[in-house]
C-alpha cells in the first residue's frame, strides 16, 4: 500500500471507512429514487481491435457517482452519449420520467434539450471574452442575469469578472468553465477529468469548489476519474468501467500501518468531513488513497474545517488526532 514503509517490520490493519458522504449500501425495504436510467450500446474502436460498449446503469436524485478504469474503456464515449453529442447504436436514457433517447421508438433530443452541463479538461474558454462575458454568452434567452453573479460569487470569481482567459491560471480557467457549464441550472453535470491537468494544491481546493457547487445547486453528478484521492473526497459511489461493461471497481480496503518501537505512528491527512456519533465527533481523515475515520471530541474539531490538514496520531492501533 502507499502509506506502508518499506522499511518497517510490523503491520496491523486499520478500519477504513470508504465512502465519507452518504451511504451507498441500500438494504431491503429501503427504496433510493432513480433519477437515470440509461441503456447503450455502441460499437468503439479500440486500440485493441472492436470494443462494444454495453451500459446498464441507474442513477439516484442528487447522487454523486465517479466511474473510473483504464484508458480507452469508453468513459468519454458514455459521457458524450449522455450529452447527446455522440449517437446511440441502440438505447435508451429517460431522465426523470422524460426520455432524452430511445432508438426503437426514434426519440432523440438535442443536446440543448436535455439541459446537461459538460466540463472537459480542456476548459474551451472564448479567448476574446472576458470572465463575465464568458459566463453571460451561456445565458438562454431571456435569462436572468443574476445567475452569473451568484455562480461568481459561489466560484470566487468576482474580482476577475473582467479578465480574459489568457490572463488566467489553469486553476482559475477551470473555475469559469466549471461555472459556465451550470449558468443554464443543469440538472445532470458531466464531468470528463476537469481537474488531472493541474497540480495537486490546486486540484485539491477545485475538488472544494465543485462538492460546493454540486450540493447549493442540489446537481446530479457524473465525473470521470482516475484520482482515488479525488474519488474518495467527492464521489457517494463509484463504478468502473472495464472493456465497455459496467463493473465494481478494485478500490484499495485497508491500510497497514507499523506501531513502530513506541506504538507511535503519525501521518498527515486531509479532513473530508466532521460528522457528530454519539457524544462525540468522527472525523473522516484522506491519508493517501484512504479515508481513515478518526474519533474525536468537540475539543478536537475547535476551528476545523473540511480541506485542512491535521496529523493523525495511531497509538496502539488506535487513531488519535493530533492539533
Amino acid at each position: 500500500m502507499c502509506l506502508a514503509d518499506k522499511g518497517l517490520a510490523s503491520f496491523t490493519r486499520l478500519h477504513i471507512y470508504t465512502f465519507t458522504r452518504q451511504c451507498t449500501i441500500f438494504p431491503p425495504g429501503i427504496v433510493r429514487m432513480i433519477m437515470i436510467e440509461i441503456r447503450l450500446k455502441k460499437l468503439l474502436s479500440s486500440g485493441e481491435g472492436p470494443l462494444q460498449l454495453d451500459i446498464h446503469l441507474e442513477i439516484g436524485q442528487g447522487e454523486f457517482l465517479a466511474i473510473t478504469g483504464p484508458s480507452g474503456s469508453g468513459k468519454t464515449t458514455l459521457l458524450r452519449l449522455l450529452a447527446g453529442l455522440a449517437p446511440a447504436d441502440e438505447g435508451f436514457i429517460c431522465y426523470d420520467g422524460q426520455v432524452w433517447l430511445d432508438t426503437r421508438q426514434g426519440v432523440n433530443r438535442r443536446p440543448q434539450e436535455r439541459n446537461v452541463g459538460l466540463v472537459f479538461q480542456d476548459y474551451a474558454l472564448f479567448p476574446n471574452m472576458t470572465v463575465r462575458e464568458n459566463l453571460e454568452y451561456a445565458l438562454a434567452k431571456k435569462q436572468d442575469k443574476s445567475i452569473v453573479d451568484e455562480l461568481m460569487a459561489t466560484t470566487e470569481l468576482a474580482e476577475l469578472e473582467s479578465s480574459y482567459p489568457s490572463t488566467l491560471s489553469g486553476g482559475q480557467q477551470q473555475r469559469v468553465a466549471l461555472a459556465r457549464a451550470l449558468v443554464r441550472k443543469p440538472c445532470l453535470l458531466l464531468l470528463d477529468e476537469p481537474l488531472s491537468a493541474l497540480d495537486a494544491d490546486i486540484r485539491a481546493r477545485l475538488q472544494n469548489y465543485i462538492l460546493r457547487l454540486h450540493e447549493k445547486f442540489k446537481l446530479t453528478t457524473i465525473l470521470v476519474s482516475h484520482d482515488y484521492r479525488e474519488i474518495f473526497k467527492l464521489a457517494s459511489r463509484v463504478v468502473a468501467l472495464h472493456r465497455g461493461q459496467i463493473s465494481q471497481p478494485d478500490l484499495p480496503a485497508a491500510v497497514l500501518f507499523s506501531s513502530g518501537r513506541e506504538g507511535d505512528l503519525r501521518l498527515s491527512g486531509e479532513v473530508l468531513t466532521i460528522e457528530e456519533e454519539g457524544a462525540g465527533f468522527a472525523i473522516n481523515v484522506l491519508i493517501g488513497n484512504n479515508v481513515v475515520r478518526v474519533p474525536a471530541m468537540p475539543r478536537d474539531i475547535q476551528r476545523l474545517h473540511p480541506g485542512d490538514t491535521v496529523t493523525v496520531s495511531f497509538q496502539a492501533f488506535q487513531p488519535e488526532l493530533v492539533r
